[in-house]
């Protein structure tokens, strides 16, 4: 489907999101309630850049593949022989029969339980039984070669697999170095890529009743901690947070003042080089456009964001720890408990992101303003939003 097959947003209601922040309303209350744009979304928001699909570690062993419907299109993500991760279109070439049904070991190849065409993991199509006739597994005019899985373009980073659905994202090196570069900073230099998840302590899963940009707004600014996260702003106040932006595809907060490990007595191993100056800094980013980043001295976190419905988004938490003594039994008590800091924090924003879901059916609320100190990061967020709109419904770019 072309953008013009969905409900347009006018430019001018667009040009007011991306004014300047004191003049902006924000993005107006169809794009969040109406179901007419979640596959709009997909395919002029979701697609044209790196968004995250999964994470690395939910494919256990080699030989293993999962399928993933994303905002309702089947993929299929593979870990190959050798280890590297794949994702491809769940279809087979043959009648377009689902593929993958469920995550499992596949061994070598991809069986279509249709008609037994089967595929190697890189994607290459490797038998086709009887398609010739009864026995004749070859057909004159036929070629396994170029009628093979057709692949989406990926990339890993801090675990996370992320997809460019369009094919032509700008470079993902390009794309996440200006995060990355930032971030190692604190880290020290290749040392941000030692983070890695344990079996305990490291995952949780939330279900939202709202729209999945919502999740990024809310969690671009601090200016709902005092209310929403009593517990959360006694260690990490309101008044030691700072606005930030990362380039285009991320902004945020952070914190001067990150003191879970001295309040709850969660001592787990530090980045050697982070600075000591700067040991209770941390860092919290909204990566666009469905990413939610945290980093501190001795552990970091993401969430993807899963847009289920126009309504509807799945919370897919990881966290990651440094050091091989990180994920010893010693330290497993610690590892759950932060866990169960930040699942406890997450689920204090549920009734603020489903409350503001219900508030876009009200014909009394058209975007709303912005505080022009708190608001920044979410603003830039808003900004970036109507420009992916207004590239795909009137193809402007500014």
């Amino acid at each position: 489907m072309t953008a013009k097959e969905y409900p347009l947003i006018h430019q001018s209601v667009l040009d007011d999101v991306r004014r300047p922040i004191e003049q902006a309303h924000g993005m107006p209350n169809q794009a969040y309630d109406d179901p007419n744009y979640f596959e709009f979304e997909r395919d002029h928001v979701m697609a044209k850049t790196w968004a995250g699909l999964c994470f690395n570690s939910e494919l256990p062993c080699n030989g293993y593949a999962k399928p993933i419907e994303f905002m309702g299109l089947p993929l299929v993500v593979v870990r190959d022989k050798v280890g590297d991760i794949k994702v491809f279109h769940n279809v087979c070439s043959h009648r377009g029969m689902i593929l993958v049904n469920e995550e499992k070991e596949v061994g070598a190849l991809l069986r279509c339980p249709y008609h037994s065409w089967s595929y190697e993991l890189n994607g290459n199509l490797k038998s086709t039984p009887h398609i010739g006739g009864i026995n004749q597994n070859t057909a004159e005019g036929f070629s396994c070669e170029g009628n093979g899985l057709k692949p989406v373009r990926s990339n890993i980073w801090m675990g996370i697999i992320f997809i460019n659905l369009s094919g032509d994202a700008i470079p993902f090196e390009d794309f996440i170095t200006p995060l990355q570069t930032r971030w190692e900073a604190f880290t020290g230099e290749g040392e941000f890529d030692r983070l890695s998840p344990a079996k305990t302590g490291s995952h949780a899963q939330l279900t939202v009743n709202c729209n999945w940009k919502l999740a990024i707004e809310n969690y671009c600014e601090a200016y709902h901690l005092p209310w929403v996260h009593p517990g959360l702003n006694s260690y990490s106040p309101l008044d030691q947070h700072y606005n930030l932006y990362v380039n285009e595809y991320g902004s945020g907060q952070g914190s001067y003042s990150y003191t879970l490990a001295d309040v709850a007595g969660t001592k787990l191993p530090q980045f050697t080089q982070w600075p000591k100056q700067q040991i209770s800094q941390a860092e919290y980013v909204s990566l666009y456009p469905n990413i939610l980043l945290g980093i501190q001295a001795d552990h970091a976190f993401a969430i993807i964001l899963q847009p289920m419905a126009n309504n509807l988004t799945i919370e897919k938490l990881e966290l990651s720890y440094i050091d091989d003594a990180a994920f010893s039994d010693q330290h497993e008590k610690n590892r759950l408990a932060v866990l169960a800091s930040w699942v406890e924090v997450f689920k204090e924003d549920i009734f603020a992101v489903e409350s503001m879901q219900k508030g876009r059916r009200s014909p009394g609320y058209q975007g709303g303003v912005f505080s022009p100190v708190m608001d920044g990061p979410t603003h830039h967020f808003h900004q970036w939003v109507a420009g992916q709109y207004s590239q795909a419904m009137h193809g402007h770019t500014k």
